[in-house]
């Protein structure tokens, strides 16, 4: 889709295509610490010629609109563990699956946490100037041993049942299981003991009902995950390593982004060579 710019008020405001704050944008060499979000790291093992120009580069990706029918399944179900929260009583997703030992987590920084674009849980790797960051959606607490559960909400809309064996297989889903892998890893490092498991709570709207009728009905199925960090720290000693240099690493042949930005570039390199050859 195409992305237009517009400002606070939503009028439309010229595009420039580069980050304007300076401390989105690391500097190879820099001493200062530098933040990578959930987000920019999945970016990094997508595409690191994306993820460089993005962030060593200041180019900006273009926008997408949000997802607002997401979004608002996410504030609901927060509503709903933070009153089990205050009650210190197990939601029903866990009476439904046998979970009666499992309870939300409290925490003082709970909210901060759960805040991706100002906060989230974060950490210092090694003894770089690397902070890795998230925003979390829920964690949850095994009442048996204390250790905290990492939760991850999702939305969608499927003809097929969800189930544990269909859910994680798909390859679409890849990228799910590597931010439950880097949340583990965050809160580890915070010092929080973490549960081996972890889980997705998958909210599956019913597209094959005869009518709308105004509301869209949901089946909800948890879906246990067994966290692995252990690929996450030689992965960021990569990215450091490539955000260092001033060498644009090649991209990924199967990125569309890249694929776009060649043909854009011969198709703009073809109409000036035309322009220029009228002026011969």
């Amino acid at each position: 889709m195409i992305s237009l710019k517009r400002n606070s008020s939503y009028e439309l405001i010229p595009a420039n295509g580069k980050r304007l704050k300076s401390n989105t944008i690391y500097k190879p060499g820099q001493k200062e610490d530098f933040q990578i979000s959930r987000g920019k790291f999945i970016d990094f093992l997508s595409c690191q010629k994306c993820f460089y120009l993005d962030r060593v580069n200041g180019l900006i990706t273009p926008s997408l609109p949000g997802w607002t029918l997401n979004e608002t399944t996410d504030i609901l179900l927060k509503k709903e563990f933070d009153e089990c929260r205050k009650n210190k009583l197990p939601h029903r997703i866990h009476l439904k699956n046998n979970l009666q030992h499992i309870i939300p987590f409290s925490h003082s920084d709970l909210d901060k946490w759960r805040d991706s674009l100002h906060h989230g849980i974060k950490c210092r790797f090694k003894d770089t100037n690397i902070i890795l960051s998230g925003g979390i959606d829920d964690i949850w607490q095994d009442t048996r041993n204390n250790k905290i559960i990492v939760v991850d909400y999702k939305s969608q809309a499927s003809y097929y049942n969800v189930s544990q064996k269909n859910y994680l297989s798909s390859p679409y889903r890849e990228n799910y299981k590597k931010q439950i892998d880097f949340y583990a890893f965050i809160l580890s490092e915070m010092g929080h003991n973490v549960s081996d498991k972890s889980y997705f709570y998958v909210c599956n709207a019913n597209r094959s009902l005869d009518e709308f009728n105004g509301q869209l009905k949901f089946s909800e199925t948890l879906i246990e995950y067994n966290w692995d960090s252990s690929w996450i720290p030689s992965e960021i000693e990569k990215m450091i390593n490539i955000i260092n240099t001033k060498n644009i690493p090649e991209s990924n042949i199967s990125c569309e982004n890249c694929a776009y930005n060649r043909e854009r570039s011969k198709l703009d390199k073809h109409e000036n060579s035309i322009q220029l050859s009228m002026f011969d």
